[in-house]
């Protein structure tokens, strides 16, 4: 079962294009790379680079020192109905941590093809209009507004 608890990953380039993701198991579901945590103890951090990893082939590790940061910023949000057989019985709200990961602009993405089948980058403004969770495009936004 998930535990609810995610992260959300803004990848973005320094020219201020943003990459998104299309879902596997929704069309036209684009967003940035998401996911729980996989123990209680599991650190934030760690859970956003492994995310990273598994759904763009992107290491953090590999990237300079600072690259992954944390936006300091969480929201609660209803599990979508169709996604609630992934919980526990009774579970229906998940907390969402939000982190950003600034990489090289020659940056190479390997999709996880169960996950997602499309990638682009785009003008953040243009990512944050296409993402389907409205969340996910205040996380945008919020990240450029601070920039």
């Amino acid at each position: 079962m998930k535990i609810p608890i995610s992260v959300l990953v803004v990848i973005y380039k320094s020219n201020g294009e943003v990459l998104l993701i299309e879902r596997a198991d929704k069309a036209n579901f684009w967003q940035s790379v998401t996911g729980s945590i996989d123990s209680l103890d599991e650190d934030l951090r760690i859970a956003a680079a492994r995310e990273v990893l598994e759904e763009t082939g992107i290491d953090v590790d590999a990237l300079p020192a600072g690259s992954l940061q944390d936006m300091h910023h969480q929201i609660e949000y209803e599990i979508y109905p169709q996604w609630r057989h992934r919980y526990a019985p009774g579970i229906t709200r998940n907390t969402e941590h939000w982190f950003s990961l600034l990489v090289p602009d020659d940056t190479q993405v390997h999709l996880a093809p169960r996950e997602h089948v499309a990638y682009q980058w785009l003008a953040f403004t243009d990512a944050a209009s296409k993402c389907f969770s409205r969340s996910n495009g205040e996380a945008i936004l919020q990240l450029f507004s601070a920039r």
